[in-house]
């Protein structure tokens, strides 16, 4: 059985129950999870923000994003506190999500991934893509799927 869950949020609706349900899969299991969330990374500023000093510094968006990071993380690590469930929590600065996800898996030796899907279809998905059809396509680490 699985020893270890990364289970990774963006703090939407649809990923907070993917969160409640990989934590109580994890507590039946007797696994420890990795809560894990991905945020955008530094952007290079434009002419106009460095001209209008508007432009945020590396260090004032690395904060910023450990903030958000840790907003999002916070409720899913009570919850996981809560149920019994050891669990860690990790963040990165990727623009690509999948790929933050199928990396954090990897650096903690996680041998599943259980995540959302907010099941989006026809231009909805054409547009914003998904995530976590990009972690079963690019991932050999078994995923399971909540929808």
């Amino acid at each position: 059985m699985y020893k270890h869950i990364l289970i990774p949020t963006d703090g939407s609706a649809v990923a907070d129950k993917a969160v409640e349900a990989g934590i109580e899969f994890a507590r039946e299991a007797r696994a420890q999870v990795t809560l894990f969330t991905a945020v955008p990374e530094y952007q290079i500023p434009t002419e106009g923000e460095l001209m209008s000093n508007k432009a945020p510094s590396l260090s004032a968006h690395e904060q910023l994003s450990r903030g958000r990071a840790e907003a999002i993380l916070a409720p899913a690590r009570s919850r996981a506190r809560a149920a019994g469930v050891a669990c860690d929590t990790d963040f990165a600065l990727d623009n690509r999500p999948y790929h933050a996800i199928i990396e954090a898996a990897k650096r903690h030796g996680c041998d599943a991934i259980f995540m959302s899907t907010h099941a989006r279809q026809g231009l909805a998905k054409l547009w914003y893509g998904s995530e976590t059809a990009d972690v079963l396509e690019h991932s050999d680490i078994p995923t399971l799927v909540y929808r």
